[in-house]
């Protein structure tokens, strides 16, 4: 039931971003990297609270039902009930999201980005130009870390657009194809700002990154 980071681009598509990366790198000394992850926290309180209320209701309904109708029989009847519909609710997505708030969301896919910036070590070049494309599915968020090199000499509403550009291709089920054209277009604003020299290096590997995420067990 878990939306798969594995499965969300074939192997052909990820060799079209990956050529995409490399041909957009060839004309700026930036490094852009795309990473893809199954959700950005495993948020155990939606399981926890999902438990709780579906959980209650199948107990109630079990004791009258039954006859049984004792707060201990009703204890008898939630335990594995909670534990049933909390297992439930952790793995059917559309279900979770019922229990997750859109501010919980953003700030988790906000940290994790950052996590996996710094993880995949996208800040370690030479003039700070790294891009980081950042995909959480179960969230359908996506975020756009640029190095300070970059960030201070590209107006934020430039990613903005590129970001929402990304967004609606995913919607749309044109992943690949929007992932190339943003993948263009950030080689473009690199090159206004940095610009290949003659010596240009690959400095972070073009592979698109299929991670776990940082705070959860999403992959």
């Amino acid at each position: 039931m878990r939306e798969s980071a594995s499965t969300f681009l074939t192997d052909e598509e990820k060799t079209r971003i990956e050529d995409a990366v490399r041909e957009a790198e060839k004309r700026t000394e930036g490094e852009i990297v795309v990473m893809v992850v199954a959700e950005s926290h495993h948020y155990p309180l939606s399981g926890m609270i999902g438990g709780i209320l579906f959980g209650t209701a199948a107990s109630l309904s079990a004791a009258l039902f039954s006859g049984y109708d004792s707060m201990w029989h009703f204890l008898g009847f939630f335990v594995p009930s909670f534990a049933l519909c909390s297992e439930i609710v952790k793995r059917w997505m559309p279900l979770k999201k019922l229990f997750v708030s859109r501010s919980d969301m953003e700030e988790e896919v906000e940290e994790a980005a950052i996590g996996s910036f710094f993880k995949n070590r996208v800040y370690e070049t030479g003039n700070h130009t790294g891009i980081l494309i950042y995909i959480s599915l179960f969230e359908h968020r996506v975020r756009i870390l640029a190095d300070k090199g970059i960030s201070s000499r590209v107006d934020q509403s430039r990613w903005d657009a590129i970001t929402a550009l990304i967004t609606q291709g995913i919607k749309e089920k044109k992943q690949a194809s929007a992932l190339c054209g943003a993948i263009q277009r950030c080689g473009e604003l690199l090159e206004e700002v940095f610009p290949a020299s003659e010596d240009n290096t690959n400095e972070i590997s073009d592979s698109v990154l299929i991670g776990r995420s940082l705070k959860g067990d999403g992959s």
